[in-house]
């Protein structure tokens, strides 16, 4: 199977979300979004979208827009706070936007959302199911082995 060009920037970027088959679509330090097909890989046994994805996901779009709003500083997540408002099934289509509410030289908060969209040809056709706030601290260390990860993000974000 031949992968996308935003399969292959998100394992590029981020292995974990990439397993579950999300994909990166923007990339910038004022949005961050993409997408995720409900697949069994990402359900609990009740064939509905476990939550923990869904945090997976919010905490991974917010600290990839975070690490380019501070610069490509490094940053770490060190709060997450997140509400499921409704179940999203298997093959159901999910669209997350992160979005950030405060940069600032040593912590971020970003709010990240994510909708399922009933009807996938109508972007605007959507209901959400989860919204959280992820706190972020930056201006970190880069350990000598992730020096590379800034030149991946450079080539396939918009900066």
């Amino acid at each position: 199977m031949e992968l996308t060009p935003q399969a292959i920037k998100t394992q590029e970027l981020d292995i974990p979300l990439h397993a579950f088959g999300f994909e990166f679509q923007e990339l910038s330090p004022e949005k961050v979004t993409g997408r995720l097909l409900v697949t069994p890989i990402c359900c609990q046994p009740f064939k509905v979208l476990h939550g923990g994805v869904l945090s997976v996901i919010a905490e991974s779009v917010a600290s990839v827009g975070a690490y380019m709003a501070a610069g490509l500083i490094r940053v770490a997540g060190i709060q997450l706070d997140i509400n499921h408002l409704q179940s999203a099934d298997l093959g159901d289509l999910v669209f997350a936007e992160a979005t950030p509410v405060s940069v600032g030289k040593s912590i971020q908060v970003w709010e990240v959302k994510l909708w399922k969209l009933d009807n996938p040809s109508d972007s605007e056709s959507k209901s959400m199911i989860s919204v959280s706030r992820v706190t972020l601290i930056s201006n970190l260390p880069v350990p000598e082995h992730s020096k590379d990860v800034a030149k991946n993000l450079a080539k396939l974000a918009k900066l």
